[in-house]
């Protein structure tokens, strides 16, 4: 029912061009997911995130849980029908709350106990709850329960997560009872190489359809999750799908494609859209800068998003104006951006001249856009 087929890998590096294929649909891949946390991607109707090319996009559990409820979004017609998106969804497990939310949880070997960020109410999330939850959503890729921590930490810290993870992974997939919902298990390790391959290996013994890469992006260096990404992959299945969670600027996409990753979601492309600043192949463009009052060119020439069938200046003016227009079209452009380097990664690999398109890309992010 979930298959992974491995088309291409490039010529020069490990960068692969795949296909996952799920009950409600393909998703090619390499591959970004807009981030609905709440059953939305901010902003956006669902027309208008399939509109920049997404495939698929991501919920969390532990923000659906706590509103509207697992139970009612199930009593809806499951999260799919809820949300208004008929393609295959990820849900997150709740795990990066362990760490988001550090100061109001309490972790022991059976659960994690929340403070809920919005009433202070009691929340607990076991393995066995996490995947309960997921299931009563209906998403088609359940993520397991991890135990996430701060970067950079002490060795012992690291070590008792990464095994607690193992472990929570373990009785995540006893707890499963979907044939319809695979279940995707998470590397952790922080920045201890050896622990991250140990972590890869034990998860891959246990078996699963996919593999994810956390705990990064939580404060480490870019080099820093470079290491541990050539450290991770190698040990991973070449037949499953991998997918580096959280992960999003545009440079770090690129180089954990060069090695071997699949999948990508972050929030970056619609937090950064709210706020005015817009990715290009030139770089960034924050668009409340005067510079941009009277510009009649449009954000990019060859862009076929809603945002870049208008000029800068209009664009400018809607920020300036407070006009939640201009959030929205934001928005969608850089969604509509974050598809198009994928899929010009997709090709780049088929054609064995993905360093190439890197070095490009890299070249233009260099520029002076941002002035």
């Amino acid at each position: 029912m979930f298959t992974f087929q491995l088309r291409h890998t490039d010529a020069r590096t490990q960068a692969r061009r795949g296909v996952f294929v799920t009950p409600r649909g393909e998703v090619r891949t390499p591959a970004f997911m807009p981030v609905g946390t709440q059953g939305t991607v901010k902003g956006l109707t669902m027309d208008m995130v399939r509109a920049t090319g997404a495939e698929m996009i991501l919920g969390n559990t532990y923000h659906l849980a706590l509103r509207p409820g697992a139970e009612l979004v199930e009593k809806l017609g499951g999260l799919h029908r809820f949300s208004g998106w008929s393609g295959p969804i990820l849900t997150d497990s709740g795990g990066f709350q362990l760490f988001s939310l550090a100061q109001m949880t309490k972790i022991t070997e059976q659960r994690a106990v929340f403070r809920s960020h919005i009433d202070g109410s009691v929340f607990e999330l076991s393995p066995e709850r996490a995947i309960e939850i997921q299931e009563r959503l209906g998403s088609d890729v359940a993520m397991v329960l991890d135990h996430v921590v701060a970067l950079p930490n002490e060795d012992s810290v690291v070590r008792d997560a990464c095994e607690r993870t193992v472990r929570w992974a373990a009785r995540c997939k006893e707890a499963g009872r979907r044939d319809d919902q695979a279940q995707f298990a998470i590397v952790q390790g922080g920045l201890n190489s050896d622990l991250r391959a140990w972590c890869a290996e034990q998860l891959a013994k246990i078996g699963f359809p996919g593999y994810a890469i956390g705990g990064l992006s939580v404060g480490e260096t870019p080099d820093e999750m470079y290491r541990m990404l050539d450290a991770t992959c190698p040990e991973l299945p070449a037949t499953s799908p991998r997918y580096l969670m959280g992960v999003g600027r545009p440079e770090d996409i690129l180089q954990a494609i060069r090695r071997g990753v699949d999948l990508f979601d972050c929030v970056m492309p619609t937090r950064n859209g709210r706020n005015a600043l817009a990715f290009t192949d030139a770089g960034p463009v924050r668009m409340r800068n005067l510079k941009h009052a009277s510009d009649d060119r449009p954000l990019e020439e060859h862009c076929p998003c809603p945002a870049c069938q208008r000029s800068r200046g209009y664009l400018r003016h809607l920020f300036m104006a407070d006009e939640m227009l201009g959030p929205i079209l934001l928005s969608a452009h850089n969604l509509t951006y974050y598809q198009r380097l994928v899929a010009g990664a997709r090709e780049a690999i088929v054609q064995d001249r993905f360093e190439e398109y890197c070095q490009t890309k890299f070249q233009g992010w260099s520029g002076d856009a941002t002035t």
